[in-house]
């Protein structure tokens, strides 16, 4: 994952969680979707397979929010991204619990990666406090 950016966000120990956790939750949701992907005995689909696409479109948000809220000079608008920020971590980390509950070998390895959503949340409060 590359954005165009200055060089001084990749040193943002906030941005590198976020990019940590995209990277964490791509792994996890392909291993996931290939427990999910079969059809159940009716013939319907395992409805737990979305939440493994959402996990990985929230998270790929993250970043992009981070770089906004960086570069916005309101503080109007910095407050709107960092909302944004809020609802995204909330959503994956109720997303993970939801997919704990699934049928699948891989659900494991959700507590990592809301281990570093509670990482990534404490992070970003304090660079919160810095904007």
């Amino acid at each position: 994952m590359s954005y165009n950016l200055p060089s001084h966000f990749s040193y943002l120990p906030v941005y590198q969680k976020a990019i940590d956790i995209i990277v964490l939750s791509r792994s996890i949701s392909t291993y996931l979707v290939q427990d999910l992907s079969y059809l159940n005995a009716d013939g319907s689909e395992d409805q737990d397979i979305y939440f493994t696409g959402d996990i990985v479109q929230q998270s790929s948000n993250l970043a992009p929010q981070i770089i906004n809220a960086e570069q916005e000079r309101c503080s109007h608008k910095k407050s709107k991204h960092l909302e944004s920020l809020d609802r995204l971590t909330a959503r994956l980390y109720r997303n993970c619990r939801r997919l704990e509950k699934s049928n699948s070998n891989g659900k494991d390895y959700l507590p990592i990666l809301r281990g570093e959503l509670k990482k990534f949340r404490k992070l970003k409060h304090h660079w919160m406090m810095t904007l």
